[in-house]
Formats: structure tokens, C-alpha cells, sequence
């Protein structure tokens, strides 16, 4: 029997899911989804690096290809027992004037998110109404990215350039209880900085509020810019938050060494990669990409 679990992923520093050069302003974008502009973290990637963490821990190259599949020379003998799929956004931080920054989401990304992780068989709560007008977010209890008093409706939230009238959500609340628990094993600094926005402020916000850098090339000779070696590159900021769906075949499927590999056994295997710093994306030699990766089953929830 297959089983299903949910991974997520807390970026440590900038990520850069990289798509090649871009046609905007921007030299070097991430990846996005094409309908949405969601940023996202190919599942390629994600099953790349644990492959590797693999070969460097398990001690078995059959267990492996069992697990992951042959290499690419010999794909054509049989599919991996683990299928990974992309690791998309969930929680965006945007510097706030209170609290620091405020981790962002809305309807649309929590909702996708809610129906993903109940195929996997975990139990999260009911979505919050969606806020009114673009100009309303929900909060939940003591929040820490809130002027003023939210149950009274006197609260505001000041996000970069943009303002809103803060309301105190029970849903937003039980929601941000939930995502703590489950993540508990990666730290986030969830609490008190969930922030709920209308789809609209949060596909401007998915536009705008990624981090951009300029890299340039310093000229050996001259010590100052070499020609043509200033660009722009897109990343996912730090303290992010993404999450995929992660699912295994049938065990009949998944053999090592011509035993079979139990479905469970995989997704704990799995499990037990992601407890170390792992490194995603592109540009891992400047720092970019370092993450940590926690997954999450019914069996762990019950």
C-alpha cells in the first residue's frame, strides 16, 4: 500500500530556484508557476538532494536506486519507489513596521495547501473567510505584527508600503497553533506572525516582495566592474516557507537487494535525511539555499 506525507521546507538563507535568464529586469528570476506566479521549488531539485544525502548516509547503493531510481543512464529499467512533488509557498515574510516581519498567506495558498495535506491523511482546520476588501487581514490572538487593539477593531498592520485594518481571527489563530505543532521540529518563528490577506494583496505581494540582489564580476586588472558583469537575481527571502506533497509506491515496488522495502519504512528513511541542513537551488557557493526539511505523516499527527 502507498502512503503519502508532507514535507516542508524553512529557508535559512535567500533560495534560488533558479529557471536560467530572464526577459524582464530581471536577469536571473525563480521559478514560478505559470497560472499563479507562485514561486515554487522543483521537485526534481528536492529528490536531487536528498539522493545525494542518501549516498552519503545509507551505505547502500541498491537501497538507493531502490528508493530513488537508477541514474539517468539507466532510467529506463524502472521508476523510484519515492515521488516528490514540488515545494511551493505557503508563507511569504514581508518586513513589518511591528514584530519585524509578518509571515504571509491568503486563501488561495492556504487553501491548496489544506487540500494537499488532507490527501496525505492530516486533519488541519477550517480555512478563514477570506478578508472582505484588499485593504483588510486577519490576525489571530496576541499577534505580534498589529498596532493597536485588534479585538476592538482599532488594530492596523503597516507591511513595507502597504497598510491594513487588522481583525482577530479564531481560525487564524487555531490555524497558526496547527502549523506550529507540525513544524515544531524546524523552529519556525511562527508565533504571533501569521498573517492573513486577500488573494489580490498577496499576488502583489508575490510580485514585489522577493528579495532581489545585484552580483557583479570585479576586473582582475582594473578591480572594478568587468563589462557586462552586472546582473540581477531573484530570490525566495529567508525564513520562508514551502511545502510538497511526498508519496511512495507499493511496496511491492520498492525492494532492495530483491526485499521488499516497506512503504513506511521509506517515508521514515526519507524523514531521517531531511533532520540535517540541506542545501536547494542554485549558488550554494555564496550561501544560497541553506534549509532545513521536516516531514510530516497521519501516523505523526495522530
Amino acid at each position: 500500500m502507498s502512503k503519502s506525507a508532507v514535507y516542508f521546507i524553512h529557508a535559512l538563507s535567500p533560495l534560488h530556484p533558479g529557471v536560467g535568464q530572464g526577459v524582464g529586469s530581471i536577469d536571473l528570476p525563480v521559478a514560478r508557476e505559470k497560472a499563479s506566479g507562485v514561486p515554487y521549488l522543483p521537485g526534481s531539485s528536492v529528490k536531487g538532494v536528498l539522493r545525494d544525502a542518501a549516498m552519503n548516509t545509507w551505505g547502500s547503493e541498491a537501497k538507493v536506486k531502490a528508493v530513488f531510481g537508477p541514474e539517468t543512464n539507466g532510467a529506463s529499467e524502472h521508476a523510484g519507489a519515492a515521488y516528490f512533488g514540488d515545494a511551493r509557498l505557503i508563507l511569504l515574510p514581508v518586513r513589518s513596521y511591528a514584530g519585524i516581519f509578518a509571515y504571509a498567506t491568503s486563501p488561495y495558498l492556504l487553501g491548496r495547501f489544506k487540500r494537499e495535506a488532507e490527501l496525505a491523511g492530516l486533519k488541519p482546520p477550517a480555512l478563514p473567510p477570506s478578508p472582505e476588501t484588499p485593504s483588510d487581514a486577519l490576525v489571530g490572538k496576541k499577534s505580534q505584527v498589529t498596532h493597536g487593539d485588534e479585538e476592538k477593531g482599532r488594530a492596523r498592520v503597516y507591511l513595507e508600503d502597504l497598510d491594513f485594518d487588522a481583525g482577530m481571527s479564531d481560525e487564524v489563530t487555531e490555524w497558526e497553533a496547527w502549523l506550529i505543532e507540525q513544524t515544531k521540529g524546524l523552529d519556525l518563528p511562527l508565533a504571533g506572525r501569521l498573517l492573513y490577506l486577500h488573494d489580490d494583496v498577496m499576488g502583489f505581494l508575490l510580485e514585489t516582495a522577493l528579495e532581489v540582489v545585484t552580483r557583479i564580476r570585479i576586473d582582475e586588472n582594473t578591480k572594478t566592474v568587468a563589462d557586462g558583469a552586472l546582473w540581477f537575481e531573484e530570490n525566495i527571502p529567508a525564513e520562508s516557507v514551502l511545502y510538497g506533497l511526498l508519496s511512495t509506491a507499493p511496496e511491492t515496488f520498492a525492494t532492495a537487494n530483491g526485499s521488499k522495502l516497506p512503504a513506511a519504512e521509506i517515508l521514515a528513511q526519507l524523514g531521517s535525511l531531511a533532520k540535517h541542513t540541506l542545501q536547494f537551488g542554485g549558488n550554494a557557493t555564496v550561501g544560497r539555499g541553506l534549509s532545513r526539511m521536516i516531514l510530516v505523516s497521519a501516523t505523526e499527527e495522530a
